[in-house]
């Protein structure tokens, strides 16, 4: 749950609370000296922490493709000066943005995922269905595709299969189908109210939630770009470094198991396969077998918290 600062009479912002602090410092073993880098600092919750632990001589590179989340990580990391660096940009492109900073042989790298209190409290981006905004649900201002123009432009049968692959919707045709009868949908209350027609209301969750994350994981690329920031963790992570991931949903969190496990084999081959011809090597070695999640006392405390997987691996 975001915590509000500011003065009296004036706007507050939303400051997103650092999800499984404790367990990520102690496992990526934060030190004084080290080199780290924070894959989607957001609001800095991680990366103060992990400033004040690596002090003295602890360097930090903070990424994320929001420009409003860098500019209140950059005014809360000022105490930090030079120690504190930022880009705004994507992970995708994680190893180019570690060799313009000087980030070699990193210590360690953490990935947040999903959306930080920031967006989700916003009215004006489209990310929650507790406000009427414009379907927008873009991480950064800068990318060409809005939630809109897949709701108003996508084909029945594409549109369909992305809800059903990124939001796990079971009545993802029918939902598809309804969205391009409505035509057109602009707004987050519009689309709301088409996927009302057709889920209803039944138990704790929103029935407009899978579409929802369905759009917002589609409109950012998501676990595309994840899939390709984790290939790049190995070559940046000295020997003994480790990375650590914390998923929100289980698509996040299937693909986050599959890259450690897969980096922590050796031989890929096939049974069947007498000798191997794949070459490859294990470059990871997995911390915990079983995702941490947060505490009961976390969960109560932060809300936000309660879907939160953390996976940590070592370099080999």
């Amino acid at each position: 749950m975001g915590e509000d600062i500011g003065k009296d009479g004036e706007s507050t912002t939303v400051i997103h609370t650092p999800v499984l602090l404790r367990e990520c410092i102690d496992l990526l073993n934060i030190r004084p000296g080290g080199c780290y880098v924070d894959c989607t600092v957001g609001t800095a919750g991680h990366a103060i922490a992990f400033l004040e632990r690596s002090s003295p001589g602890g360097r930090l590179l903070g990424i994320d493709s929001d420009p409003k989340a860098i500019e209140i990580a950059r005014d809360r990391l000022k105490p930090y000066g030079e120690n504190a660096v930022l880009a705004n940009e994507n992970f995708r492109n994680l190893q180019d943005i570690c060799a313009r900073y000087s980030f070699h042989a990193v210590d360690a790298i953490l990935f947040d995922l999903g959306m930080s209190s920031l967006q989700l409290d916003d009215s004006n981006r489209g990310f929650s269905f507790r406000f009427d905004a414009p379907l927008d649900m873009r991480f950064s201002p800068t990318q060409p595709t809005t939630a809109a123009s897949i709701v108003n432009e996508l084909p029945e049968a594409e549109l369909a299969a992305l809800l059903k692959e990124y939001g796990e919707e079971r009545r993802s045709r029918l939902i598809a189908r309804k969205i391009v009868a409505s035509r057109p949908v602009n707004t987050t209350l519009e689309l709301v109210d088409v996927v009302k027609q057709v889920v209803g209301r039944s138990g704790r969750l929103h029935p407009a939630t899978r579409t929802f994350q369905a759009l917002r994981i589609a409109v950012n690329q998501e676990l595309t770009n994840l899939e390709e920031a984790l290939k790049q963790t190995i070559d940046l992570l000295t020997p003994g470094g480790r990375l650590a991931v914390i998923s929100y949903h289980s698509l996040e969190d299937r693909l986050v198991k599959r890259f450690m496990h897969q980096e922590s084999k050796g031989c890929l081959c096939p049974p069947n396969v007498p000798v191997c011809i794949c070459g490859h090597t294990a470059t990871l070695k997995l911390v915990n077998r079983k995702a941490i999640m947060p505490s009961s006392a976390e969960r109560e405390a932060n809300p936000r918290s309660r879907s939160a997987k953390l996976r940590v691996a070592e370099r080999l």
